[in-house]
């Protein structure tokens, strides 16, 4: 099992409301699957419109968001000046390398993509991918976006964020559309966070979609902070029994060599 580190002490400044504000605007012009109007932007965002405006704009001249006009009407989405950003601390960090033999290892061994992902606002970023040789191909690309909530790796991580860092996403928990879909308000997902940190690992079985599984470790820095986690993806029928104990135990073992290599230390608190 994956050693929890002890949470971490209350900030010692009280955060910005401002940045708060601009942080979220540009979460929700990443999370929108479409371009918005600065009317939409702002009811989706929560925040007046006059202020919404002055971010936006803000974003248009840094880089970060453009807008295309139609007709009387201008839609805000996203740039890749975002990615970039990103790029940039991956290369730092470089977790796309940092354990990519083992990830491959294990998803030749066990014929399913194993991936990194790591927490980005209220989503999951998949910052590494290992596939195996087969036909069928899971749609988990390198730069995939998903909800913290609804995935093994989102929930390996945020099991272990200190109660400064959690309570901002109970407010931000994501209905799964899958058969077996659980109850997304914060008491239900506070318990299965507690269920995470005693196993030590997520599971989670056709509950963002229908016949799609995974499961997932964490792994710590050298600072003891869940940095991020090792996922392995496949359908629903390879999560049960020795097939489930084979996964765990595959992702749960590369998760502590990565922990290693970041510096962490089992006894760390």
């Amino acid at each position: 099992m994956t050693a929890s580190p002890s949470r971490s002490a209350a900030p010692a400044h009280e955060p910005s409301p401002a940045v708060g504000r601009a942080l979220t605007v540009l979460e929700t012009l990443v999370a929108s699957q479409e371009g918005l109007t600065l009317t939409a932007l702002a009811k989706k965002a929560g925040i007046p419109l006059a202020t919404c405006a002055s971010i936006v704009y803000t974003l248009e001249q840094r880089g970060y968001a453009a807008r295309k006009i139609v007709g009387r009407s201008h839609f805000w989405r996203p740039t890749l000046g975002l990615y970039g950003l990103a790029v940039q601390l991956v290369r730092k960090v470089d977790l796309t390398s940092i354990a990519q033999t083992e990830m491959q290892q294990l998803a030749l061994e066990l014929g399913m993509p194993v991936h990194i992902g790591v927490l980005n606002g209220t989503s999951v970023v998949y910052v590494a991918k290992a596939t195996h040789e087969g036909f069928i191909q899971f749609n988990t690309y390198l730069g995939k976006i998903a909800p913290f909530n609804l995935t093994a790796l989102g929930r390996a991580i945020t099991a272990h964020l200190s109660d400064e860092e959690l309570q901002p996403l109970l407010g931000k928990l994501s209905a799964g559309a899958g058969p077996k879909a659980r109850a997304s308000d914060p008491e239900s997902f506070l318990a299965l966070l507690d269920e995470v940190r005693r196993r030590g690992y997520a599971v989670e079985i056709e509950e963002e979609q229908s016949d799609i599984g995974c499961a997932a470790a964490p792994f710590f820095d050298a600072d003891g902070r869940a940095a991020g986690a090792v996922g392995i993806t496949g359908f629903a029928k390879d999560f049960k029994g020795a097939s489930l104990k084979r996964a765990v135990a595959g992702v749960t073992a590369i998760s502590r060599e990565v922990s290693a290599r970041l510096g962490f230390h089992p006894d760390h608190g």
